[in-house]
């Protein structure tokens, strides 16, 4: 056990973090293993691999995961910014580098190097919002403006690739840190009519999106049942599952479903450990976000509080959409559940998130909150 007498950075880092989200976060990387353990073997068969090859690679993942997270939530929040400044750029210099040269995957170049460069961006686009809404506050910097025009410089390389689920979570975390930096309504009724018109053009002239939306509505529409043989299969875990499940190991429809590892683990959680367990897994997620928006809330720096609450409606909105894919409450986006899905960029990128999110809720004495408010000089 840390003392509360040591002055090491360890024992300083223990005693300043919420150690109640600590532990949910935790609780989630554990599930994440037991379900990528149920669910991933029929894939990795399917595709020729040895039956654990997900499992270890997600355990392997684990490891710079965990560094990443330890490390990003040490960093003060002049160092968030710096750093999500930096990665941001790094970022989206490799989203366009991905564009020209990346592998094609499924219709779309989201990959190069191995890494989804998009899942690096999310957190640092969120740090950088709230930078901007927070400077625009004290008329220092033109930050509003600044905050404005990010986000079109940021999607507009996502709908190239094209990646619809990833700026749809983008937009709607900016338009959360929009209403929460207390902008006028004039430009809350402007930015919605901007995001509405993007949505009917994407619809309009993207077959993509349109097949997607119509899929939705109307299977029949684009095609039959197969064209939805994914969210129908989802669909049957839940029955098939019950209250509580068939057992470890004991479900069939994970043996093809093709994304039974990533977008659809949810619907192998339902089917082999039943809705109480899904239940238990949302009642996680929902601890989290709701006591990081409280810890957040209650922050006096203008800043820790936007980049808090940002990156808790980025770790909950894309949460909230994964499940309601799997349950067919919304259109298909490709979006992994955080922490449960498989994934290493995913993985990784979740873990830089959290630990921006720690760092910036980390209990500083009112002194420091005070000294960084009067700053002059730019972060």
């Amino acid at each position: 056990m840390v003392s509360r007498v040591e002055r090491s950075t360890l024992a300083n880092w223990w005693w300043t973090v919420d150690r109640w989200l600590l532990a949910a976060l935790g609780a989630l990387v554990i599930f994440g293993l037991v379900l990528t353990m149920a669910a991933s073997p029929p894939v990795a068969e399917r595709l020729g691999l040895p039956t654990f090859h997900f499992v270890n690679k997600q355990v392997m993942f684990l490891v710079p995961s965990l560094a990443v997270f330890f490390g990003a939530s040490l960093l003060s929040p002049r160092h968030v910014r710096r750093t999500a400044l930096i990665l941001f750029l790094v970022s989206m210099a490799l989203i366009f580098a991905a564009l020209l040269f990346g592998t094609e995957v499924k219709g779309a170049r989201r990959w190069i190097f191995g890494i989804q460069p998009s899942e690096f961006m999310k957190p640092c686009f969120v740090v950088i919002a709230a930078w901007a809404f927070a400077e625009g506050g004290r008329d220092r910097l033109p930050g509003n403006l600044i905050a404005l025009l990010l986000l079109p410089a940021t999607i507009i390389p996502l709908i190239l690739e094209p990646d619809f689920g990833q700026t749809m979570l983008v937009s709607l975390v900016w338009v959360g840190l929009f209403f929460i930096a207390g902008l006028r309504w004039i430009w809350v009724f402007g930015v919605g009519g901007i995001g509405m018109g993007g949505v009917m053009l994407a619809y309009k002239f993207v077959p993509h999106v349109r097949a997607r939306i119509l899929k939705f509505i109307d299977p029949s529409a684009t095609g039959g049942v197969a064209d939805t043989f994914q969210v129908d299969t989802a669909l049957q875990s839940f029955y098939s599952g019950g209250w509580t499940g068939r057992g470890p190991g004991e479900g069939t429809l994970k043996r093809v479903l093709p994304d039974a590892h990533t977008d659809f683990i949810f619907a192998v959680t339902a089917e082999e450990f039943g809705i109480i367990a899904c239940l238990v897994i949302v009642s996680v997620f929902m601890f989290i976000v709701v006591r990081g928006l409280a810890v957040a809330a209650r922050n006096e720096d203008h800043f820790c509080r936007l980049a808090g609450t940002g990156l808790v409606m980025l770790f909950g909105i894309q949460s909230a959409i994964n499940m309601a894919v799997n349950l067919h409450l919304m259109p298909a986006k490709g979006m992994t559940l955080p922490f449960i899905s498989y994934g290493g960029s995913s993985l990784i990128s979740l873990a830089l998130g959290m630990g921006f999110m720690i760092a910036v809720m980390r209990k500083r004495p009112r002194s420091e909150v005070a000294f960084r408010q009067l700053e002059a000089e730019p972060a």
